[in-house]
């Protein structure tokens, strides 16, 4: 294969994933790491791809990538997320839970706790959790969106309004260096800057191929949370931030 088709492929390869690794691409293309680094950093210079440590992300900023890639995508480092996010949540507490691939398996790891109250827009976290049946889950009303069962939307944002809970789990598109959370939905942002108005306790939880991200999107900014729960140390300028405003940082 050429470089500059190797090069085409590279680029559908992290599109349609969001985030690549430089061992799934070493796999997926049968050439050297080395080689897959030199790619990499090529494609980045031309503002194909954006470099992170370890891999590539999309430089999109409009279009997330697909609801099925994203499902599969890191989830060895998602469920240990969830599993460290579970723990700091009591037994009989008030939570939300917005849209994601990553709260989803918070959800799923939520299954052994007893008499919680979750209130959510993710169509997901409600089937994962309908088998507890000393859970109270309550679907905020909206519009669906079919590709990744999330309900968005103004009618959203006023149902969220009507709550005040313990806390609230979102997940995120993109960390931008600058501290902003940014996400590819304004419908959705709106939906989750009410969870964030009406929680007591903020916990944000984001797999490292987030940081260094972009969207079109501001949601808000990482010093509104309480919490980061995420799978690799971030960049200093990111550190420094959390320092600032007494985020507390947990790698798992």
């Amino acid at each position: 294969m050429s470089q500059v088709r190797r090069h085409e492929l590279i680029i559908d390869f992290v599109n349609r994933r969001g985030f690549a690794n430089i061992e799934q691409l070493t796999s997926h293309f049968m050439v050297t790491p080395q080689t897959i680094r030199r790619d990499l950093n090529q494609l980045a210079n031309l503002g194909h791809v954006r470099r992170h440590h370890g891999g590539a992300s999309s430089s999109s900023s409009t279009k997330n990538s697909d609801y099925s890639d994203r499902l599969s995508f890191n989830m060895e480092a998602k469920n240990r997320i969830a599993e460290k996010v579970a723990r700091s949540i009591p037994n009989g507490a008030s939570l939300f839970i917005n849209i994601g691939t990553t709260t989803e398996a918070i959800a799923r790891a939520l299954l052994h706790h007893e008499e919680l109250q979750i209130v959510t827009n993710n169509l997901h976290v409600a089937a994962i959790l309908l088998p507890k049946k000393d859970f109270n889950v309550i679907i905020a009303g909206g519009q669906v969106r079919s590709r990744d069962g999330g309900i968005v939307g103004e009618q959203t944002s006023d149902f969220i309004n009507q709550f005040k809970m313990d806390f609230g789990i979102i997940g995120i598109s993109a960390i931008h260096e600058d501290g902003s959370l940014l996400d590819y939905d304004y419908r959705e942002v709106r939906v989750a800057q009410s969870i964030i108005k009406n929680s007591s306790k903020l916990i944000l939880s984001a797999d490292n191929s987030k940081f260094d991200r972009t969207a079109l999107a501001r949601l808000g900014h990482i010093s509104q949370a309480d919490d980061l729960y995420t799978d690799q140390t971030p960049g200093q300028h990111t550190l420094d931030i959390l320092t600032a405003h007494d985020v507390k940082l947990h790698i798992v």
